[in-house]
């Protein structure tokens, strides 16, 4: 057996170095979610017609998208996982547009 450095951590990638998160880092995310819930909540108040619901599955998108990156770690990971991740998340995207396609097209009570 063949002992040779893998500088990239291609071969034992669960050994890979570990990013130690720090609690202002932490505490930054949560007043910016804090901040978001919060427009979330102002945004429900004004009458935007139809496009209340996309506004805030808009916000709420941005609120995954932060959660997913620092809570999950994926901000600190290797390409192949943020592109899975990107992945993932552009097809819940593309489902979410689709569903507010079908939405806006309807003729809410013109039948």
């Amino acid at each position: 057996m063949s002992e040779h450095h893998d500088p990239s951590n291609v071969t034992n990638p669960e050994h890979a170095e570990h990013h130690i998160v720090t609690p202002m880092t932490y505490t930054i995310i949560f007043g910016t979610l804090l901040t978001f819930t919060g427009i979330t909540v102002g945004a429900a108040f004004i009458d935007l017609g139809i496009f209340n619901p996309i506004i805030a599955l808009a916000i709420a998108s941005i609120k995954a998208v932060i959660v997913i990156l620092f809570f999950m770690h994926v901000f600190y990971q290797s390409n192949l996982v943020k592109m899975t991740v990107s992945a993932g998340f552009f097809t819940f995207l593309v489902l979410i547009t689709m569903t507010l396609t079908d939405y806006i097209s309807r003729a809410w009570g013109l039948w």
